[in-house]
């Protein structure tokens, strides 16, 4: 299983995009994977798909779905941007590459700037 390993809310949680998960995003959000990674990395995203990213991330990982809609409940909704974006998208990037790793070293310490600066480079 390709997943990515972070902390979240309450401790270091396994976030996996598989096939089911990703078929219920494109249900979620109505938009292909292809689209929503494009525009989340071009920043150009929804709030409610960076949570739903999120949340099901966790469900592909292993979690209860009750439990993975209560962290995200609790920290991704009214939560600053530079904690949730570069979540969502190491989980998108984890099943774009096949890599278990950051979008980026600036993506995980949170630093958007640098992250997008590097995503353009």
């Amino acid at each position: 299983m390709i997943q990515h390993d972070s902390f979240f809310g309450d401790g270091t949680h396994a976030f996996a995009l598989t096939d089911p998960m990703i078929a219920e995003l494109e249900r979620v959000t109505g938009m292909g994977i292809g689209a929503l990674y494009q525009r989340t990395v071009a920043m150009q995203f929804h709030n409610a798909h960076l949570v739903e990213i999120i949340r099901l991330g966790l469900i592909g990982g292993g979690m209860a779905p009750e439990q993975a809609l209560h962290l995200t409940e609790t920290y991704a909704k009214n939560r600053p941007f530079e904690e949730i974006v570069p979540l969502a998208l190491d989980i998108l990037d984890a099943r774009w590459t096949g890599k278990g790793t950051p979008v980026t070293d600036a993506a995980q310490s949170g630093d958007l700037s640098a992250a997008l600066s590097e995503e353009t480079a």
